[in-house]
């Protein structure tokens, strides 16, 4: 995707200390604060994750101002609603970068918003951390597969990428699930479509072949012409590239008409909507997504704990704790700044660039485990897990690595 128009500069942004003053407090506490800026889709298709994201980012900024993480630094969130729209986001970037008080931002969702707002916060200095893009080009440029060369260094993901998400997806459906025959969908979208393709080529490398595939797009409700096609090929696996929007309803309209074959996707099927859309039909299907299931986690029970005591809406199960994590280094980041420049915040624009290169140097232990950032942005925790629905539920049945 072409990433879109030329973009707005911070160079006005000419203020002689970042943030404002906190003024919630008794008086004049001396507290500057700052804000994290939140994107994702907050409403419409996707909101269930992307609220997720919303509420882990907040809940990392609350335990950060109770435990005064950066002492002389509150934190606010402000979270802009891209509905999984390539130009919203565009816009949203925008509109956080002209925030004189947003020192970094936790997002998008989506890979494809995600290149439309690469280069805003790149012409501005400010560091965007998504926590769930797992397209290879955003870290690694079009060419990832045979000259990887980062495009932005003010671009970090605590999400691994669909190198080794459909890597380890056909792996498992080859070898642990003993699948043979595939048929591969996607929705057309830089996500779906590029999870898709590496399934496919990995799939074939094992040994397994492809049924057949074919295109969907974002919004479609009636799958008849692509069911009658999976029922033809013989596939014994449904490989789909795309959100739960879709193949909730794939999935349904599959087993109604009688093609009782598993769909495995990816990441963005991974919400308890998948399974309350499809019903009964979900029963058996898979997903891979990133990390370990949060609620094993040690660090994580805390955050489990308050999302689900402060009754947030949205699923924190995918990505909600990797937005704490990035939410997190954002904050890190801007104490070692404070430290580094004798206890004191540098105005807006040096701040911002301050705080990328301290993001790219982050080593902490994150509620997700470790969090550290390789030389493209990339994170260290490769770790994936594929999830089965199970009596309703989704269960992780294999976690491990790619090539593992």
């Amino acid at each position: 995707m072409v990433i879109l128009t030329s973009i707005l500069t911070t160079g006005a942004l000419t203020l002689t200390a970042c943030g404002s003053r906190d003024d919630s407090g008794d008086g004049d506490s001396g507290d500057t604060t700052l804000t994290i800026g939140v994107d994702a889709p907050l409403s419409g298709e996707n909101s269930t994750t992307g609220l997720g994201i919303q509420y882990g980012v907040q809940i990392a900024v609350d335990d950060a101002n109770k435990n005064n993480l950066v002492p002389g630094v509150k934190f606010k969130v402000k979270a802009l609603d891209d509905k999984a729209q390539p130009a919203t986001g565009q816009s949203n970037a925008t509109a956080l970068v002209g925030d004189d008080n947003v020192v970094g931002t936790v997002g998008p969702l989506n890979s494809g918003v995600a290149q439309s707002m690469q280069q805003v916060f790149a012409s501005a200095n400010m560091v965007e951390i998504s926590p769930s893009n797992t397209n290879p080009t955003l870290t690694l440029g079009k060419d990832w597969q045979t000259n990887k060369q980062r495009p932005y260094k003010t671009y970090f993901r605590t999400a691994t990428t669909d190198e080794l998400q459909g890597t380890f997806a056909a792996e498992y459906a080859y070898n642990d699930l003993k699948k043979k025959k595939a048929f591969v969908v996607d929705d057309k979208q830089t996500y779906g479509a590029g999870l898709a393709s590496i399934f496919n080529e990995q799939f074939k490398g094992l040994g397994g072949t492809i049924a057949g595939t074919d295109h969907v797009n974002t919004g479609d409700k009636d799958f008849a012409s692509l069911v009658t096609k999976i029922k033809t090929s013989g596939a014994d696996l449904l490989y789909y590239g795309g959100q739960y929007d879709e193949s909730a309803l794939i999935t349904k309209q599959l087993k109604d008409a009688g093609v009782k074959i598993p769909l495995f996707g990816g990441d963005g099927m991974y919400a308890t909507t998948y399974i309350e859309t499809a019903g009964t039909a979900s029963e058996g299907d898979l997903v891979t997504s990133v990390g370990v299931p949060v609620d094993t986690l040690a660090g994580a029970k805390a955050f489990v704990a308050e999302y689900k005591a402060k009754g947030y809406k949205g699923d924190y199960g995918a990505y909600g704790g990797y937005s704490y994590d990035a939410a997190t280094a954002i904050i890190k980041a801007v104490g070692a700044v404070k430290e580094a420049n004798d206890g004191k915040l540098p105005d807006t624009n040096d701040l911002r660039a301050k705080v990328v290169d301290a993001v790219q140097k982050s080593d902490f232990e994150g509620i997700t485990g470790k969090v550290s950032f390789d030389e493209y942005g990339d994170t260290g925790n490769k770790q994936l897990t594929v999830y089965q629905v199970v009596k309703g539920a989704w269960k992780a049945v294999h976690t491990g690595t790619a090539g593992s």
